[in-house]
């Protein structure tokens, strides 16, 4: 179940000078591969498969995807102040009638036609936001990993457009979201340790640690494969040589070159697929 206050922003969004072309690049952050959008599904879905035993992950799950929930809006706010007094005609640019003004002007003409100046669920290029970017395991460490990797594309999205704009009411909501990316790192980072041994947190991988061991081919689960052929010799890195970052093997270095693997051993094509290859007369 869920509530709304539908008052305050989270944090306060103010636009000195509207920039369409900045509220272009804003639609990254909500509908982008990088974006708000995704975490914010991202942790509910993740949420909802999470058994009653884990109640407080669950728990710190909903609470941020709620949180994320709130960023939207915040970056919605801020796509539409810095659409503010964009313009909506057409225009003789150069002598000839040019058809998508607002393109011309550096933003979306889709926030022109479709929204009527203001944000919508795509990214920057005005690609309708696809959940297939979503990772929702069942596996809560594999999905804490996810997290991280989330958070900190996002943290690099948020710090480039801090990095594209003048003005200080921008900056501030995005140093904002820049802290918040931080913290949510850490948290994901922490709950993968209260999942383990708090001095390692590696002491769960491989993901799933559930697999047995025996069943793995052991020549093979901690093996550097090559593929370079200008290359032969171990290069004598830590991940060639020396214990696994599990703890529970030792890395080596083997070549792709030297496996010996079969030839493709297909059996001839269906005649009503159509997909025969012409017998040679030779």
């Amino acid at each position: 179940m869920f509530y709304h206050d539908n008052g305050k922003l989270q944090y306060t969004v103010e636009v000195e000078e509207p920039n369409p072309e900045f509220a272009k690049m804003l639609q990254q952050a909500i509908g982008g591969v990088e974006g708000e959008m995704r975490v914010a599904l991202q942790y509910l879905f993740q949420a909802w498969a999470l058994p009653q035993k884990h109640s407080e992950y669950r728990h710190a799950l909903l609470e941020t995807a709620a949180e994320e929930l709130g960023h939207i809006e915040m970056l919605a706010t801020a796509v539409a102040k810095n659409l503010e007094g964009a313009p909506v005609e057409l225009r003789n640019q150069m002598g000839q009638d040019n058809a998508v003004s607002a393109a011309m002007n550096g933003m979306q003409p889709r926030q022109v036609l479709s929204s009527g100046l203001h944000a919508m669920p795509v990214d920057s290029n005005g690609v309708p936001f696809n959940g297939s970017c979503i990772v929702a395991s069942g596996n809560l460490v594999a999905d804490m990993y996810a997290n991280v990797m989330a958070e900190s594309t996002g943290r690099l999205l948020a710090t480039r457009l801090w990095e594209m704009t003048d003005d200080d009411g921008m900056k501030d909501m995005l140093s904002y979201l820049i802290a918040r990316d931080t913290m949510h790192q850490n948290q994901w980072l922490a709950l993968l340790q209260d999942l383990g041994d708090p001095e390692d947190m590696f002491d769960h991988l491989p993901v799933p640690d559930s697999f047995p061991d025996e069943m793995e081919h052991q020549e093979f689960n901690y093996s550097f494969m090559s593929t370079d052929i200008n290359e032969p010799d171990d290069p004598q890195q830590p991940w060639t040589q020396g214990e696994s970052v599990d703890g529970e093997g030792s890395f080596s270095f083997i070549r792709e070159q030297n496996l010996d693997g079969m030839e493709p051993d297909l059996q001839p094509p269906n005649e009503k697929a159509h997909n025969e290859v012409k017998e040679s007369d030779d």
